[in-house]
């Protein structure tokens, strides 16, 4: 049996400095790439995820559960929930201006999202050790004090910018070819020891 990475920080994780080319506090979050299903506006049934850098370390999110979305009948599927998650969690790495990739993702499911709802997610970054970044999420029904409905916690592993890619297709590659700025925020001198 194989162990299984944590997301709780362990003794001596830090929580990282904010990088100072990060996005702004309260600025829009870019997408990484307009057909991503989970924060591209070009994707035609995405959860079009729009999230805000936070103060600190931290963002929030909001996404609006539509009959794409659905699971059960009248229900957001439990895996586009986690999917919401993955994407607010995943763009936390901006605020580190590092690339990272999901190594484990813990989502618990507290009560129904109902299609039409809004999920306001609030995520921060509560460790880091070398490449490994922990961090948690909460999201709410309907406002940002809404009844708490999922909760997750993550584990990413940073890892060099080639990684992306070397696996993406042409089109991906001509989209940041006009639009450099999307990779702007990956630090030319951070270095990655695999």
């Amino acid at each position: 049996m194989s162990r299984v990475a944590s997301t709780i920080p362990p003794e001596g994780a830090q929580v990282p400095e904010r990088h100072p080319k990060a996005p702004p506090p309260g600025s829009i979050i870019p997408s990484h790439f307009g057909h991503c299903f989970g924060c591209g506006d070009l994707h035609p049934t995405g959860l079009h995820l729009v999230a805000t850098a936070g103060e600190v370390m931290d963002l929030t999110a909001t996404f609006t559960v539509t009959l794409d979305h659905q699971g059960a009948p009248g229900l957001a599927h439990g895996g586009l929930l986690s999917l919401a998650f993955d994407e607010a969690l995943g763009k936390l790495m901006w605020l580190i201006r590092a690339p990272a990739v999901t190594a484990r993702l813990e989502t618990d499911f507290l009560k129904p999202v109902p299609i039409g709802s809004v999920l306001h997610i609030t995520a921060r970054i509560t460790g880091q050790v070398n490449r490994k970044v922990y961090a948690t999420a909460e999201g709410r029904l309907n406002s940002p004090a809404g009844p708490i409905a999922v909760t997750a916690a993550s584990l990413y592993v940073v890892v060099p910018m080639k990684h992306f890619l070397n696996n993406a297709p042409k089109e991906y590659l001509d989209h940041v070819a006009k639009h450099p700025e999307l990779l702007a925020f990956v630090d030319p001198d951070f270095e990655i020891n695999p």
